[in-house]
């Protein structure tokens, strides 16, 4: 183990502990509510909300105080906010809150991010394996011949929806050869995954990414950056379970295992 790996995995971790418990981070969703195409209302929010081929509508009163981001007013009518699928994708504020619309498989939400969620009070950090150099390994990326697939998994929430994945790495590590199936995230690959460990050591699935491959397909699995979905640390996000293959028959004594609580 060298001091730098072990040094820029030290500030990985603390950056991953910052981001999560930032105050609209990922412990700070207190509700993904799904909308109609019909006006209706959110709790504990303002205005009326509904969704449309555009994005999300709320109209609401000035008195109200829903601001959109970037602008000087609060919203005094109607007003369109464009989900993070959009390039242009708009937020608004309510106070301390965030609001965030999302579509996900055609279906619009928004989320309502508040800096005072229990999760977020309580949190005192992740748990997580030391670094451990052994458990950073060569991989080869293959992609699909067809290239995109989708294969159709559990998701958090408890519906199914499709997962795009482009190709497989291979790696050897802790002695077994193996494979991931994994997807493309801009240049980098990305992975869903579980191990002998997902429900009892560390959570029931992680994450992993990989940076980009070569032109050979040469890549790095490094598992001490296995993390933690965002729906460990709240209920409202709809984190896809891994796809069919991605459960190692092995514990992965690496990377972040749970969430702590105070």
């Amino acid at each position: 183990m060298t001091a730098t790996a072990a040094e820029d995995w030290k500030h990985w971790s603390n950056g991953r502990a910052a981001s999560v418990s930032a105050p609209h981070g990922q412990l700070a969703l207190t509700g993904t509510y799904w909308l109609e195409p019909e006006p209706g209302e959110i709790p504990g929010l303002p205005g009326r909300w509904w969704a449309d081929a555009e994005g999300v509508r709320v109209r609401a009163a000035a008195g109200d105080g829903i601001t959109v981001t970037g602008a000087d007013t609060p919203v005094d009518g109607e007003v369109l906010l464009r989900p993070d699928s959009d390039p242009a994708a708009d937020t608004a504020t309510l106070g301390d809150l965030l609001l965030v619309p999302i579509e996900r498989e055609g279906e619009l939400a928004l989320r309502v991010f508040d800096p005072a969620a229990p999760g977020r009070v309580a949190f005192a950090g992740i748990s997580a394996h030391p670094y451990a150099p052994e458990w950073a390994v060569p991989a080869v990326f293959t992609p699909f011949e067809d290239e995109d697939r989708s294969v159709v998994v559990p998701n958090a929430d408890g519906k199914e929806r499709p997962l795009a994945v482009t190709g497989q790495i291979a790696f050897t590590v802790a002695g077994e050869h193996r494979t991931l199936t994994v997807s493309r995230s801009g240049d980098l690959l990305s992975g869903v995954f579980a191990d002998a460990g997902s429900g009892i050591d560390t959570y029931r699935f992680r994450f992993i990414t990989l940076p980009a491959p070569d032109a050979d397909g040469r890549t790095v699995l490094d598992l001490n950056r296995a993390y933690l979905p965002p729906c460990a640390f709240s209920d409202h996000f709809i984190c896809p379970f891994p796809p069919p293959g991605n459960r190692l028959d092995f514990a992965v004594e690496a990377g972040e295992k749970q969430v702590l609580s105070r």
